[in-house]
Order: C-alpha cells, then structure tokens, then sequence
C-alpha cells in the first residue's frame, strides 16, 4: 500500500511501543516480514533540548527497511521544527502520536490528550505537514473517556490538515489496554476519510488480522504486543492474508534461536549491560509457553552478562527442559 509516495513491503504494520520496539525489535520485525516499522515515542521537547537519550531513540539501522518516527508533543511550532530537523534522518515518515494513554505523556497534554482537543490536533498536523517533504501520519484512539466516541472527528481533521494515513486504535485512552477493543470505530473511520486507514487493537494472530480487514475496511492492521516474543506473527499474518492458508507456529528450537538473535542485537546496541538488562523482560516472551518458563525466567533474570544468558537458554534447550 502506499502513504503519500512511499510505498510499505506489505500491509502489516509493527505498532509503536516504548521501551519495546527499539532497534533490535524493529530488526528482527522486519526479517520477520513486518511491512512498515515504528520507533519508540520520541518527544518533540527533547529533541528542542537536545537530549541524548531522545537522539538514541532516532537512530534507523539500513537492515531496517522502511520506518517512520514517532513524535510526541502538543506545541506545532515545536514539533514542526523537529520535523523539519528529520528531513535528512533515514525515515520515511514523521508520525505524531495522539493516542498514548500513560499517565505521564497525558498529564502534559501530549499524547491522547489531544483527543480531547480536535482543533490544537489539526494546528499540529497542518505546521508538521506544510514544514517537511516526507508524509505525515497520525495515530489516535477511539476517544478520550471511556463513554467517548469522536475519532471520525478527529480522522477528519488529520485529513483536512494534510495527514497521508490514520491509525485509530479501538480503545480509549482512559482504557488502556482494557477489555475488548471496538472495531466499529476503525470501521467508522475508514466510511468518513479518503486516507488509508490501519487498525489497531486486539489483533493477536493472522486470522483476527484477516478479521479486522474484512470487517472494519481498513487499508492495513498494525500488530503491538502480540508481537513481543512473537515475531513470526508478521510472516504468517502475510501469509494468511494473501493465500489463506496459516505457516505453522515455530517450534521450540526456533523460538530459542530468536530470543539469541535477539540478544546479540541488543547487546550489539546498547552493549552488554544495559543490553542484558533490557533483554529479560524480552525473554520472559520468548519462554512463555514452555514448560518450565517460571524456573527459567528466575535464572534468566539472575543474569549478569550475554555469555550468561545464552547458556541458559542452551542449557535447557540440550537437556530438553522446555518440553
């Protein structure tokens, strides 16, 4: 499918997830047969400061493919001027979040408290999308309280004010990640805009993916947590999507050899503290359904270092533990 005049691998999309979807996650996605990646939520006020912490989370491997950049912020001539900085950057698109629902990103007015300001939301897309060349995205919610309905309104305003393409995730922000997401509002969306519509929420394997298209109309899906330890989702959404037929689970030795992929990623990244550190929670993941996971993942989480961490998993893999 094509947003604005870049045209995405296929129409199956990784969701933005802070302090999920870094590099090595995008990576792996992306071998993964991921059609189109996200970074992490990068605020628009860090970058006006400079921030180092912020400009890591800029940073497009080539092996990546096609990404865009996530921003957040509420001021439009702040985050018009940090688009306009990422011209030169390797990403294909500036998407502006405006549906994040932790606490600390809403009680600034970022995120998906510009649900409940559709105006400030159209002032935002409209200074990014006359400042920069590459296109413009949003991603939304399906409103601001739990009895609120109004991304048609704000779909339309994105569009109006120059967006290529809208996410809408079924859940409000006061939701969270709550009880069942509501198609019908992806399904709203898609009647009431001429943009290409991707949905999200709740899409946790290729036939709820092929679900969601056929019910709502929606361009493409975007697949979030479902995807953590899980990357062969994207590769058998894909399949499923475009012959019908669904590519078997990996095994257990499969998802074992990702987790140490993985882990060589991240390490490579961020080197071998912060990498090993970070890549517990990951492994907790990757290990859930095996037999065993609860032992594994008290040594898993003991680990001081890769070499650590790697024989863990090699250990119980050879004396056959998870099965």
């Amino acid at each position: 499918m094509k947003i604005g005049n870049i045209e995405t691998d296929n129409n199956v999309f990784l969701a933005p997830m802070a302090g999920v979807t870094d590099k090595a996650f995008r990576i792996i996605a992306k071998e993964c047969s991921c059609g189109f990646l996200y970074t992490e939520m990068v605020s628009a006020k860090g970058m006006f400061y400079e921030s180092e912490n912020t400009k890591k989370l800029l940073d497009i491997d080539k092996r990546e493919g096609k990404c865009a950049v996530q921003l957040f912020g509420n001021e439009p001539n702040t985050l018009s001027e940090i688009a306009l900085k990422l011209e030169d950057y390797k990403n294909d698109i500036i998407d502006i979040n405006m549906g994040c629902p932790a606490p600390k990103i809403v009680k600034n007015g970022d995120g998906g408290a510009l649900m409940k300001n559709p105006k400030l939301a159209g002032e935002i897309i409209k200074a990014v999308s006359e400042k920069i060349k590459k296109p413009v995205t949003v991603k939304i919610r399906k409103g601001f309280y739990e009895d609120e309905n109004n991304a048609v309104i704000m779909a339309q305003e994105a569009e109006k004010n120059g967006a290529a393409a809208i996410a809408v995730h079924g859940r409000t922000v006061m939701q969270y990640y709550k009880n069942n997401a509501d198609w019908n509002v992806i399904k709203e969306v898609k009647k009431n805009v001429g943009i290409p519509v991707i949905g999200n929420g709740d899409i946790i394997s290729p036939e709820t993916a092929a679900e969601m298209i056929e019910f709502t109309g929606c361009d493409a899906v975007m697949i979030g947590r479902a995807a953590q330890g899980n990357p062969w989702i994207f590769e058998r959404t894909v399949n499923y999507l475009r012959t019908g037929k669904l590519i078997e689970e990996p095994t257990i030795e499969e998802k074992i050899e990702m987790a140490l992929r993985h882990l060589e990623l991240i390490v490579e990244f961020k080197g071998e503290y912060i990498g090993v550190r970070e890549m517990r929670r990951h492994m907790g993941f990757y290990i859930k359904s095996m037999k065993n996971s609860a032992k594994m993942r008290v040594l898993l989480n003991k680990a001081e270092s890769k070499e650590e961490m790697r024989r863990i998993l090699l250990d119980t893999l050879i004396n056959k533990y998870v099965y």
